[in-house]
């Protein structure tokens, strides 16, 4: 473990994502306690996108013309987690990529189970090619991305747009990505005790979202069979994460698909660990994630 990231840990908080109200609450509490990001070299506006429901989204526009957007999906296991929790991340990311961030309040488990968080994100996604003059944007330059459940939100719409001939994505940054309901792989099955999210959390998170359907290549990415036609990605995995192994998994399959992939993986790092601002290696995740995005929108 990083020495900076291990200082930590007994101060990380302990969610049961088996009472998810609690969870929330108390995620959104935390959340609130940290210091407000600077937002005064952009424009932040809250919107609704019409839909059916509609989706609440926060806008985040850089000062200095941006190229292109992200669609950006926040993490929690898609149990918790709104756009005030996601705040700092989507302006750290607007202001270091220079994109306009489009973050989604896509519904949560159980109270709403797959597919609603997909349709969420995917009527944000159309919303946001036909607004692409209305958000000074190219339409030719929207990406999708999240951290955690988000990640594996915005990599299932890029299959379904793929699939259903939507709006073209450009790039797919995808951050500890949520891919597969299976536990199958050595790191969802040895992680039991790994710091913030370990293997009975994440299978927690799983049958919140899924409640009693059974996965379909738009729930858990990772069962599809052809993964040709997708947009680049960028996948950064966590070393002691459980969602580790399925991530590099995902990763080498997009290759062999012929899908450029930039994959890294974080020595040292956990779940989530980025949120601990102060180190060092936190610092070079978040600045490697927006720089593949700025490359990927030029």
């Amino acid at each position: 473990m990083d020495p900076e990231l291990e200082a930590f840990i007994p101060f990380l908080p302990d969610l049961d994502l088996n009472d998810p109200v609690t969870a929330r609450k108390d995620f959104a509490e935390r959340a609130a306690a940290t210091p407000a990001p600077d937002t005064s070299n952009m424009e932040v506006e809250d919107r609704i996108v019409p839909a059916d429901p509609d989706v609440a989204v926060r806008i985040y526009r850089p000062h200095q013309a941006a190229q292109g957007a992200i669609v950006w999906m926040h993490g929690g296991g898609g149990v918790f987690g709104n756009l005030d929790t996601e705040h700092p991340w989507a302006a750290r990311t607007a202001d270091l990529s220079g994109a306009v961030v489009i973050s989604v309040n896509y519904r949560l488990a159980p109270e709403h189970r797959y597919p609603a968080a997909l349709d969420d994100a995917y009527a944000v996604l159309i919303w946001t090619a036909e607004h692409a003059a209305e958000l000074g944007i190219d339409p030719e330059r929207i990406a999708v991305g999240g951290h955690s459940a988000g990640a594996g939100i915005a990599a299932a719409v890029a299959l379904r747009a793929r699939d259903q001939q939507g709006p073209p994505i450009r790039f797919q940054l995808l951050n500890e990505p949520g891919l597969d309901d299976r536990e199958q792989t050595w790191s969802r099955q040895h992680f039991t005790d790994t710091p913030w999210m370990n293997r009975d959390k994440i299978a927690t998170s799983w049958r919140h979202y899924l409640g009693s359907r059974p996965a379909t290549p738009y729930a858990a990415p990772a069962r599809a069979t052809d993964l040709s036609g997708l947009p680049p990605a960028y996948i950064a995995t966590a070393e002691f994460c459980p969602n580790r192994d399925e991530d590099i998994a995902y990763a080498l399959r997009l290759l062999q698909a012929g899908v450029s992939v930039d994959l890294h993986q974080w020595p040292g790092t956990f779940h989530g660990s980025q949120a601990i601002l102060s180190a060092a290696v936190s610092q070079r995740q978040i600045t490697d994630l927006a720089a593949a995005l700025r490359r990927a929108l030029a």
